[in-house]
């Protein structure tokens, strides 16, 4: 399990991707700088996608899980779907909208079909249940890895930090029910961030 709130420069498993782009530098380098220095640069885009700056989030209130733009705000049965597509400029670690405990933690295969699209509602995702509400972290067109950092049992804190999707996508919170479309601050096409802007503005009424 990752500590509650570490200050990491970037997310988990990220040296190991650009690892590979900065090993294909070295020996071209020399013997083709043009090919070297695209290596190199794409192994500094790498650290750069996965970086991993501090938040500081509100004391009170269910606060967003994703940077990004809210792409997805809709109603499955009594309660609320806010989801929140990850531009490739945005960061891409995740974080607890609220405190709560991990009920479960589900990968679902599936499509990878454009993660701002209709059709992304059946792309590979992991759930993760903290009983009162969900947070989906789903994969796009490019991502094949969903990274999840808790565990069942887990007891988090808001602005924890939850996981990471490589190269990818959408990040969603099923709200607890007793919010109502009343109750969300945000709208589509707003711009939000990961572990600071509030998307109701109380845990409870």
């Amino acid at each position: 399990m990752v500590p509650l709130l570490p200050s990491y420069a970037v997310a988990p498993g990220a040296w190991r991707y650009a690892a590979i782009c900065f090993a294909a530098a070295i020996p071209t380098i020399l013997l083709s700088p043009p090919i070297g220095a695209v290596a190199l640069a794409l192994g500094v885009a790498v650290l750069w996608f996965h970086r991993d700056p501090s938040r500081n989030p509100p004391e009170s209130g269910i606060i967003a899980p994703a940077d990004g733009r809210v792409s997805v705000l809709r109603e499955e049965g009594d309660r609320l779907r806010v989801g929140i597509f990850m531009n490739v400029t945005d960061v891409h670690v995740n974080r607890a909208p609220a405190g709560g405990t991990v009920q479960s933690v589900d990968h679902r295969p599936g499509a990878n079909k454009p993660a701002f699209s209709k059709d992304s509602d059946r792309n590979e995702r992991v759930v993760i249940d903290c009983d009162d509400y969900e947070v989906t972290l789903i994969a796009g067109w490019f991502a094949r890895r969903i990274h999840p950092y808790v565990e069942v049992g887990d007891d988090l804190v808001r602005g924890q930090r939850i996981g990471h999707v490589s190269f990818g996508s959408r990040a969603d919170v099923l709200l607890p029910a007793r919010y109502d479309r009343e109750d969300v601050l945000v709208a589509e096409g707003e711009t939000v961030r990961a572990g600071e802007t509030p998307l109701v503005a109380t845990e409870s009424r």
